[in-house]
């Protein structure tokens, strides 16, 4: 039975590692793959990318250090992702919004390219690390979710095109940073 059951897993493999995302670059999003959720009807906007953010890690104490093993992922949540395509007449428009909403994806992964980062390269106390990387860790959140509200608000959902084209280029150099950091160490 053991030997049935690793090869059935082993079957399974090939088909749930492309799912997998590949921690070099953001998810590019496709409104028929990423958007499966209902559409609240009572929201103003036209697309809602929903996203999550886990970490956990497991730590060793040695000679009154502390090491942590970081895992940690990002992932789009497709059944709460919507879209209300049918308000969306033109294709431009309908790129432009999905560019909009990659903006999105693409600060959440500079979000799992920094946490990394930080969370794996800090001392910690061994009285109270479980507590300094929960702080870290909130701080890293509450900084990204301001930054993701402030790139909605300052390109207007995106409809602000001179405004969306100055926060693609804040992203794109957020990333190039935070990867060269990642590269370095």
């Amino acid at each position: 039975m053991k030997n049935l059951l690793v090869v059935i897993l082993l079957s399974i493999y090939p088909i749930i590692a492309p799912l997998k995302q590949d921690s070099d670059q953001p998810e590019q999003l496709d409104w028929n793959i990423h958007f499966k959720g209902k559409p609240d009807n009572n929201s103003p906007f036209y697309a809602l990318t929903a996203m999550t953010w886990k970490y956990s890690y497991a730590s060793t104490v040695y000679r009154n250090r502390v090491e942590i093993k970081l895992q940690n992922e990002i992932s789009i949540d497709k059944t709460r992702s919507w879209v209300k395509l049918d308000k969306v007449k033109t294709e431009e428009s309908r790129q432009n919004l999905l560019h909009h909403e990659q903006g999105h994806v693409d600060i959440q992964y500079i979000l799992y390219l920094e946490a990394d980062r930080v969370l794996k390269n800090r001392s910690y106390s061994v009285k109270n690390y479980k507590a300094q990387i929960s702080q870290l860790a909130n701080e890293i959140s509450n900084y990204f979710d301001t930054m993701q509200k402030n790139y909605d608000e300052e390109t207007e959902h995106g409809s602000n095109h001179k405004m969306q084209q100055r926060w693609d280029k804040i992203i794109s150099d957020k990333m190039e940073e935070s990867r060269a950091a990642r590269n370095s160490e």
